[in-house]
C-alpha cells in the first residue's frame, strides 16, 4: 500500500479525499507541516481544497507547505492538485486578486458566460481528455466522461502543454492539467463516484511505479 501524503490547509475536504484514497488502496496521511511530510515517507502527494483560494495560498504559506510543495513539483515526484489545489499552482488569480505560488506560467480568472449559464459552474460535465495517453486517464473515456465541478474561476494556463484535459462550459476551460508526474484537476474526483476514484487510483499507481522504481519508501 503507497501512503500518500495529503495537506491539510485548513478549508479542504479531507475526510472526502482521504476515504476515496483508502477505498483505492492507498494509505493517506494528512500533513501540516514541512515536517510532517518529510516524516510521512510518502510516495505522493495530494494538495485538496475548497473554499476560497486566498486562504488556501496564505495558509501553505504561514506553515511553510507552500516551499515543500514547490521542492516537490521540482522533483518531479507524484503531485495531484484538486480544485484550489489546481489554481494555487499559477501565477495570478482574479480571485481577491490572489499571488499564487507561481509554479506556472498562467492565470486564474472568473468565469465569463451568458447570464443564462449560472455562475458558480456546478454539478457534471463532461471531461475530454486531450493527453489520453497520460497515466492518469488510464481506463477513462477520452472524452465522454463526466466529473463534479464546484468553481467560479477557471485556470488559463500561458503553456497549451500543460493542459490535460478541457470541459465546455459556454466555451472550453482547462479542466485538468499534467507535466510528468505532476497533475491537477478543477473538478472533484472525490465527488465524482466510479470516474473520480479511477482517477485517484491512476494517481496512487503512479505514486507506487516511482517508489518501485527508486527501490525504496520515501523521500529522496
Amino acid at each position: 500500500m503507497t501512503t500518500i501524503a495529503v495537506i491539510d490547509t485548513g478549508i479542504c475536504n479531507l475526510r472526502s479525499v482521504t476515504k476515496a484514497l483508502e477505498t483505492v488502496g492507498a494509505t493517506p496521511l494528512v500533513v501540516r507541516s514541512p515536517a510532517e511530510l518529510t516524516a510521512a515517507n510518502a510516495g505522493g502527494l495530494v494538495l485538496p481544497g475548497v473554499g476560497a483560494l486566498r486562504d488556501c495560498v496564505a495558509s501553505l504559506r504561514a506553515t511553510g507547505l507552500a516551499e515543500s510543495v514547490r521542492a516537490w513539483i521540482a522533483a518531479d515526484r507524484p503531485f495531484l492538485g484538486v480544485c484550489l489545489g489546481m489554481q494555487a499552482l499559477f501565477e495570478h488569480s482574479e480571485e481577491g486578486d490572489v499571488t499564487g505560488l507561481g509554479i506556472f506560467p498562467g492565470r486564474v480568472v472568473r468565469f465569463r458566460r451568458p447570464p443564462e449559464l449560472k455562475i458558480p459552474h456546478m454539478g457534471w460535465n463532461t471531461v475530454s481528455f486531450v493527453q489520453p495517453r497520460s497515466p492518469l486517464a488510464v481506463s477513462l473515456s477520452p472524452n465522454s466522461d463526466a466529473f463534479y465541478f464546484v468553481h467560479s474561476f477557471h485556470c488559463v494556463p500561458a503553456d497549451r502543454a500543460l493542459v490535460l484535459a478541457e470541459c465546455d462550459y459556454g466555451g472550453t476551460f482547462c479542466a485538468a492539467l499534467a507535466r510528468g508526474r505532476v497533475f491537477a484537476t478543477q473538478f472533484h474526483p472525490e465527488k465524482s463516484q466510479a470516474k473520480g476514484l479511477q482517477i485517484y487510483r491512476n494517481f496512487s499507481a503512479v505514486s507506487a511505479a516511482q517508489i518501485q522504481a527508486l527501490g525504496r519508501t520515501g523521500t529522496p
